[in-house]
């Protein structure tokens, strides 16, 4: 059977192929060509400026301004790239105010500056005693032509515990001046429009931000007051209006809910949409919310597993019909707009211009040409389903589960899909509902992909999220188990042929669910995973260090118990074909222990793949490692499942290790 791929529909009528070997324009080259990771979004006067992180050039974080008459500028050529290392995730990377640029330069971490008009960026801070010892992040522009920032200090030779987090004022001539400090973490640093009061967020080891966070406020005598924030409360991104009230986002009332408090007033509740409006403070820079001049704000909120965006303070939240899923850096423009990064079940990233009263959304940033009809992608179907309670008082989880779609080639009459269970990072992270190349690539393929929010997930509000304190390890295996049982059983997938991937967070849950949950899946892939959590806890970079604290018990008293739950104790259990993949260069999950669980599968004769990726970190930037994760994991599948790789695509088979004879 042939087809012809492009806007329109295949030429012939569909055939049928074993699913795995169904042809698709959806390649692993499609999937990272002229990709681009919308980050944050500023607006700077009329330009809007945003960054994009670009596979094909290596990963490289590039600034990009477009300014009012639509001209569209690379403000960093080749080789910058503005990325921190701060709490290794990064974000708030770059500021800029009034044409111009402040940014962290990937390769030494250093701070640098970009004048208009000025040929090349200027260093602003020295070279460091330790490379890449002295980070910055979460960068705000001052009106006196400085800078904010949370610097981060590595000490020779020292351990996580070592490392020093504080706010950072940068003059204009490079002097330094710490602001605030003496905690283990600070974030937003957010000076008053009087100049002199300045708000902040700080926490300590062992709670995340989105465990518990204190808005600190430091009037201009010094004086400091919480505000809120503390035990049993995540406070986030907190805004200062023109009138001096000050905003921030709090989840006391279990979903990430607006906040505000005017000058000598009392704290109020402005918008509960009965969703998250915040998410983990995974990385600096986040922005759900903006404030419009007239005393509105336009927000973005997750309901259902997809996110919705409202505008409150005119009698109630208003939902804008938009035909996007997911909203992120939520930013105020001139006349009663906002700007946004947004993307949508057909759609990829964009940079889009929301006018909040009536008229056409303008995209200012286009997704690429994809050159594809949108027959080709699969749209996901939110999906809950039952799991075990195990005296967390929620008995259900959720997932976003993607059908198989090719217009050009259907499954033989009978034949259900495989299924491919997607296990996201974090673990406190969430599925997106958006359409990503990455999913598509499965599923034009003849695969069914069920991408998990298992309890701990966020946007399901803070009791969902608990859900998984001293229980990792064992929940969220219960619901992937769960999940994959669900769909088998309601005949939608093939219960021979179920799989299990994921990465990070997400590459744990994988080898646990195979070797603490076998006889459910029948092939796994594991991209980063951490395979031994007492190794994650004692060697872990400072943001995560205490992490697991609070998701499996706190270390190192609690050490049987991390024995118990990683798959590296178990390897003796494992008897389902695995694929790993890892960087070499990777901080949060060294290749150590992936080469731990390969050399137990070889030592126990399982089938498996290993691919080693130089240069690559915690998660896949470079194209060329991305399509060599991508093709590798489909070889493997169809060499253990039996189906022929799709003819034309030249995809080489990965090397499976198989036992003797």
């Amino acid at each position: 059977m042939s087809a012809t791929y492009g806007r329109g529909m295949p030429t012939t009528s569909p055939g049928s192929l074993p699913p795995g070997s169904w042809p698709t324009p959806i390649t692993s080259e499609l999937v990272v060509r002229a990709a681009a990771r919308l980050g944050e979004v500023r607006v700077d006067g009329t330009d809007v400026w945003w960054s994009e992180g670009r596979p094909e050039e290596g990963g490289r974080s590039v600034v990009v301004r477009r300014s009012a008459d639509g001209t569209t500028t690379d403000v960093l050529p080749a080789p910058w790239n503005a990325r921190t290392r701060v709490h290794e995730y990064g974000g708030g990377a770059w500021a800029v105010r009034d044409g111009v640029l402040w940014f962290t330069e990937f390769t030494d971490q250093r701070l640098y500056r970009l004048a208009p008009g000025a040929a090349e960026p200027v260093a602003v801070t020295p070279e460091p005693d330790v490379p890449s010892g002295v980070r910055f992040a979460d960068l705000t522009a001052t009106p006196d032509g400085g800078l904010l920032a949370v610097r981060e200090t590595h000490a020779p030779g020292g351990a996580a515990t070592d490392v020093v987090n504080e706010i950072v004022r940068i003059r204009p001539d490079g002097t330094t001046e710490v602001l605030a400090g003496g905690t283990d973490f600070v974030s937003d640093p957010r000076p008053a429009p009087d100049g002199v009061t300045l708000a902040w967020l700080r926490w300590d080891h062992p709670d995340m931000p989105w465990d518990a966070a204190q808005l600190v406020v430091r009037a201009a005598d010094g004086t400091e007051h919480v505000l809120a924030g503390g035990p049993g409360e995540s406070v986030v991104q907190p805004v200062w209006g023109e009138d001096l009230a000050l905003w921030w986002l709090s989840d006391r009332s279990d979903v990430w809910s607006l906040y505000r408090r005017r000058p000598h007033g009392e704290v109020e509740c402005v918008a509960d949409v009965g969703g998250d409006i915040a998410g983990p403070q995974w990385v600096f820079g986040q922005s759900r919310y903006a404030l419009l001049p007239d005393g509105r704000v336009v927000l973005a909120y997750a309901r259902d597993g997809r996110d919705r965006l409202a505008v409150a303070g005119d009698g109630g939240p208003r939902e804008l019909d938009l035909p996007h899923t997911v909203f992120r850096y939520v930013t105020a423009a001139a006349d009663g707009a906002v700007v946004c990064v947004a993307a949508g079940p057909a759609s990829e990233p964009v940079v889009l211009r929301v006018p909040v009263d009536g008229g056409a959304a303008e995209v200012l940033r286009p997704a690429r040409d994809l050159g594809l009809d949108p027959a080709w992608f699969s749209r996901p179907e939110h999906v809950t389903f039952p799991t075990e309670d195990r005296g967390t008082g929620i008995a259900e989880a959720h997932a976003l589960v993607y059908p198989p779609t090719n217009p050009g080639v259907a499954a033989p009459e009978g034949e259900l899909p495989p299924l491919l269970v997607v296990v996201h990072g974090g673990p406190t992270a969430a599925a997106t509902a958006a359409l990503d190349l990455a999913v598509q690539y499965w599923t034009s393929r003849g695969f069914c992909v069920a991408d998990v929010d298992y309890r701990g997930s966020a946007g399901y509000g803070r009791r969902y999220r608990e859900a998984l304190k001293g229980n990792w390890g064992v929940v969220d295996l219960d619901d992937v188990v769960a999940c994959a049982r669900h769909l088998a059983g309601t005949g939608r997938v093939d219960p021979a042929r179920m799989a299990i991937r994921g990465g990070s967070a997400g590459g744990y849950t994988t080898l646990a669910a195979l070797c603490l949950r076998p006889g459910v899946f029948t092939a796994g892939a594991s991209h980063f995973g951490v395979a031994d959590l007492a190794a994650l806890a004692r060697d872990t970079h400072k943001f995560e260090s205490r992490y697991l604290d609070g998701l499996v018990a706190p270390w190192p008293s609690g050490a049987d118990v991390y024995a118990e739950r990683s798959p590296l104790t178990h390897v003796d259990a494992f008897d389902t074909p695995l694929a790993v993949f890892q960087g070499e260069e990777d901080r949060v999950v060294p290749p150590e222990q992936a080469e731990s669980i390969v050399a137990g599968l070889r030592a126990k004769g399982v089938p498996h793949a290993y691919l080693l990726f130089p240069g690559e970190q915690h998660g896949f930037r470079r194209a060329e490692s991305i399509r060599a994760a991508l093709d590798g994991e489909l070889s493997f599948y169809a060499q253990v499942w039996g189906f022929d790789l799709p003819e034309g695509e030249g995809i080489a088979p990965v090397d499976v290790v198989r036992p003797a004879g």
